[in-house]
């Protein structure tokens, strides 16, 4: 596995490999309209978006974020596995990558939206994990 910077080339891929993992956790599959144009989305804000590849340069995986304006803080988004992948260490890079980027760029915490336990249950096993603490209904931060 590698993780790069997103290319448009990996785009529909991506997509469909977000679609996979929402619909294999029983949620009813839905396109985020800031994957339609990351370059838009992230990049042109100064922001950055990873895909995580497998040997045949498929995309097992994503994270990306947006700062907060007028903040040392980010917020984190779309940080998805490949369904079959999971529990291999693919989240886990993906978020360190993000995280030692942020660092980098002079963030000092990170933030995630999680949504409801019930619905996001695997988030709200991940993340804690990880560091991250809820510090008001359905967000987490981190310390960088």
């Amino acid at each position: 596995m590698r993780i790069i910077k997103f290319e448009p080339k990996y785009r529909d891929d991506l997509i469909f490999m977000i679609l996979e993992a929402k619909n294999a956790l029983g949620r009813v599959p839905g396109l985020n309209e800031d994957l339609l144009d990351i370059q838009k989305n992230y990049f042109d804000k100064g922001d950055m978006f990873w895909v995580a590849l497998d040997e045949n340069d498929r995309v097992i995986g994503s994270v990306g974020y947006n700062s907060v304006e007028n903040s040392d803080e980010a917020v984190l988004h779309r940080l998805f596995v490949k369904a079959n992948l999971k529990h291999q260490g693919i989240g886990t890079a993906l978020l360190k990558n993000a995280e030692e980027h942020l660092k980098g760029v002079g963030k000092k915490s990170a933030i995630v939206h999680l949504g409801n336990k019930e619905q996001f249950f695997e988030s709200w096993q991940f993340y804690p994990k990880h560091g991250y603490v809820e510090f008001e209904p359905d967000y987490m931060r981190k310390a960088l």
